[in-house]
């Protein structure tokens, strides 16, 4: 344990904001994986449930039970069937303008994590740059006589390079998963509200 530590030290002052680049990129990944689950952004029971009471002309109902589910598609559809309007392209624009309001929520802390996709490479980069003025300073002021004076410039540039990979690889990886799961999460909510629109013009 004492060697790995000496040789994340190894790393320089740079280790610091890597360090906690790869603290925020895991609690925002472990936030995501459980807010971002399937059946808690598309409930298919509790969509049914709606559909059906506006289906049996229940709209009143209807709205409780979208008031009382505190997800996306359950505000999307309270907004849709709270309208007076029953003109099917007013209705679509409703959906989407609540659609639109439901977006920030589901990609809340993805930039945080894109950023620090881009920003961990990049300080890995600039540890890789001042190991090796440290080497060349060495090199200028007392010649390659002093091997373990090198290899502490070399060892910096190295630690900090894997460093930044290590943390930024894996929160590209999260970051473009989850922007693809809310993209389909989003064309799931809006052709169940289309279909939820289509029962209500017909009620």
């Amino acid at each position: 344990m004492g060697t790995f530590l000496d040789l994340l030290w190894s790393g320089g002052i740079l280790m610091i904001p890597l360090f906690v680049c790869s603290v925020l990129s895991l609690a925002i990944i472990i936030e995501r994986i459980f807010v971002l689950r399937g059946k808690e952004i598309v409930k298919l029971d509790f969509v049914e449930s709606v559909r059906g009471l506006v289906a049996e002309k229940k709209v009143k109902e209807a709205i409780i039970l979208c008031e009382k589910n505190p997800s996306s598609i359950g505000r999307i559809m309270g907004e849709v069937l709270k309208s007076n309007f029953k003109d099917r392209a007013i209705l679509k624009e409703i959906g989407e303008n609540a659609g639109r309001q439901e977006v920030p929520i589901l990609e809340k802390n993805l930039q945080p994590l894109g950023t620090i996709a881009a920003v961990s490479p990049l300080l890995g980069l600039t540890g890789t740059v001042f190991g090796m003025i440290k080497v060349f300073t060495v090199i200028s002021e007392k010649g390659i006589a002093h091997p373990s004076q090198l290899a502490s410039g070399i060892s910096e540039a190295l630690v900090t390079t894997a460093t930044g990979l290590v943390v930024g690889i894996p929160a590209l990886v999260f970051f473009n998963y989850f922007s693809g799961k809310i993209d389909k999460f989003l064309l799931q909510i809006e052709n169940q509200i289309t279909q939820l629109i289509e029962i209500f013009v017909g009620e």
